[in-house]
């Protein structure tokens, strides 16, 4: 690819200079700390009362979209759940925003 008509040709152009400006200190990082804080408000926490025929799979399904998430509605609802297959049709259980 050779030099093109009218443009000109700076492929041989060399420089000398030398900066005698001292070295600028160089920025000292060692001291900074990263923290992350929202300021959009918490998501307002949903219940749902349990009806005949429910379980957690399919709560979790409803609200999540993934039957398998259904261990959050359970940790969740520690409080009133001791096994979670033993849910009662009238109980008003947390379900948490999705982790």
């Amino acid at each position: 690819m050779g030099n093109e008509t009218g443009k000109p040709d700076f492929s041989n152009v060399q420089s000398d200079v030398k900066s005698t400006a001292p070295d600028a200190p160089k920025a000292d990082f060692s001291n900074v700390e990263s923290k992350v804080v929202s300021t959009a408000p918490d998501a307002p926490e949903q219940t749902y009362t349990v009806q005949s025929g429910d379980n957690l799979s399919k709560i979790a399904k409803q609200f999540y979209g993934n039957a398998n998430d259904w261990h959050q509605i359970f940790d969740a609802n520690r409080d009133q759940l001791d096994n979670p297959d033993r849910i009662k049709p009238g109980q008003v259980l947390k379900i948490p925003a999705k982790a």
